[in-house]
């Protein structure tokens, strides 16, 4: 019979793994300076009917590329609708620039975005 707490105690020994890793790059032990380009999804389900939600995956994702990584958007539900001009022309996110400046920096910066 197994016992109830082995998956939390599996969990507790590569924990200590990673972080013997850790240590091991502050110490020099391996180069952290160029980390892995990582992948990200970004999913929006929010669209113009929420316009400060309907904005952070193409704010996050311009972020993210510029910073390195390989980055996707896609769209599903509400957030189809901002790919319309007549809706990503009159959004305006709340704390943000407008939404078709967000918009313009993903097309520019070549991020694929999935409908």
């Amino acid at each position: 019979m197994k016992k109830r707490n082995a998956p939390r105690r599996e969990f507790l020994k590569k924990g200590t793994h990673v972080c013997a890793a850790a240590v091991a790059g502050a110490t020099g032990m391996y180069d952290l300076a160029a980390p892995e380009r990582q992948k990200f999804l970004l999913i929006g389900l929010a669209g113009s009917e929420n316009p400060t939600r309907a904005n952070f995956p193409f704010v996050w994702a311009a972020a993210l590329h510029e910073a390195g990584n390989e980055v996707r958007i896609e769209l599903a539900g509400d957030a189809t609708v901002l790919m319309r001009s007549a809706v990503s022309n009159s959004v305006t996110p709340v704390g943000w620039p407008p939404f078709k400046e967000a918009l313009a920096k993903a097309i520019g910066l070549k991020i694929p975005i999935h409908v």
